[in-house]
Parts: C-alpha cells; structure tokens; sequence
C-alpha cells in the first residue's frame, strides 16, 4: 500500500528528514504513483487532488495479513493485516454482521470526529491484532494513520524531497523516493494532521526522535521513542458534547 500526503495536509516530522535525503518529489507528475503502478501492475491508484495520492495493490500479500480498502462519506482507508475483537467493534459501533475490519476503523474514526465519548487513544488502544491502517478524510483534509503496539505489519513513513509525507509497507518504494528520510512507523503509535505523532499506549507522554544510522554511518531519518520522563501538560481534558476532538490531537 501507498499514501503520499502533502505537507499542508499532514505535516512530516522534521526528525525524520535526513541530510541525505532523495531528490524526489513524490507528487510531482505522479512520480511515485506511477512507479508503484510499475511494481505493482494490478493496482488501483485514488487521486486526492492537492491532498495527495493513494493506492494499493492486492498482489503478492501475505493471506495472514491482507489489504483492504474502502471509502465511506468523502473518508478513505487502507487497512493491513485482522482485528481479533471484530464481533466486540462490530457491537460497540452499531456495525452490521458484513463489516470488515477497513469499515470498522472508518466507523471508529467518523466516531471520533463527530464527538464521541472516548479520547483518540483509547480507540485505537480498543483494537486488537495485528494492523497497520492510513486514513484520510476528504472533507476536512484530516488524516489518521495507526500501527499496532507489537509492528506486526511492515510500515515505513519518510518525506520526499519537498517535505510531503510518505507512507507505505514496502520499504523499497520509501527508499525510491526518500533516499534516507525514512524509518519504521513507530510501533504502539498513531498519527494525525492535528496533533502529529502519539503513542496510544502512554499517551500522556510525548514522543523523542532517536536518529538512525545505517551500516555506512549515515543519519537514516529517525525512529521514535516514548519519553518516559516527559509528560504532556494537563493530562487528558474532560470535554462536553461540543466539544472537537481532532483540536487536542
């Protein structure tokens, strides 16, 4: 899978920028679309205007941890890998018997944003099994990308050339594009366009990059690391049913 989003959109971490970072724009002309189009002859490629790009292909996966994808009200989401607590979700969301797991993180995101009861990382802590999802909401430019606590799925992010943000579980394709402005998707964590990088685990505490180094000795971008000494201010809020999630993540 593959989702490029443009930095007005969800900003990249300035860690994960390395000095030797590649030379090209993901976006530019289609670069990176086209060139997963040409490893991946099968896959289909949603343009997000502006927003960016995503795409995804259902060839040569792993049957234990299979992509899906799905578009429900202007909300796009690509999904690898199973839910354990399918039948729990499915119940806790008022979902029908024939939802998947790609429908129950969409349900679980329009949840959020239509003010639900819980803060954002108890509903992506709720999830159990092995999973790695990017979400993108059309009609408030809002992303939400997750990975589950154990990195069960093989998830990179890094920037482009032009600092947009790049996302996808075939390492190769960041290394086409972002040289060495790369890393794994921090395990146990989510990200979104308001309130960057967040561990669900410890989500009181803020998250430090920790640089990369490659076997030449060269910065790699970045990983991140919960830091245990440091937490954030306030702790969690109590809201009201007025109350806009996506401002406090």
């Amino acid at each position: 899978m593959l989702a490029v989003f443009d930095k007005t959109v969800a900003k990249c971490p300035e860690a994960l920028q390395s000095p030797h970072s590649g030379t090209n724009s993901a976006v530019k002309d289609g670069f990176l679309a086209k060139h997963f189009g040409s490893v991946h002859p099968s896959s289909v490629t949603v343009n997000l205007g502006s927003a960016g790009v995503i795409a995804y292909s259902l060839d040569k996966q792993n049957p234990l941890l299979p992509r899906l994808f799905a578009v429900v009200d202007d909300v796009f989401c690509l999904f690898q890998g199973h839910i354990e607590n399918v039948a729990v979700l499915k119940q806790q969301y008022g979902l029908n018997k024939t939802a998947n797991e790609v429908i129950i993180v969409i349900e679980a995101y329009r949840t959020l944003r239509d003010r639900g009861p819980y803060p954002a990382d108890q509903v992506v802590k709720d999830i159990e099994g092995k999973f790695a999802f990017i979400l993108y909401d059309s009609a408030s430019k809002t992303t939400f990308i997750a990975a589950d606590a154990d990195g069960s799925v093989p998830f990179f992010w890094g920037a482009d050339s032009e600092d947009n943000l790049v996302l996808s579980d075939d390492v190769q394709i960041l290394q086409h594009c972002c040289g060495k402005s790369f890393a794994p998707f921090p395990k146990g964590c989510f990200f979104t366009t308001s309130g960057g990088l967040r561990s669900f685990e410890h989500p009181l505490n803020e998250m430090k990059p920790v640089p990369r180094v490659d076997s030449s000795g060269q910065i790699c971008g970045a990983t991140f690391k919960v830091d245990a000494e440091t937490k954030k201010e306030g702790g969690m809020p109590r809201v009201g049913s007025a109350f806009d999630w996506s401002s406090n993540y």
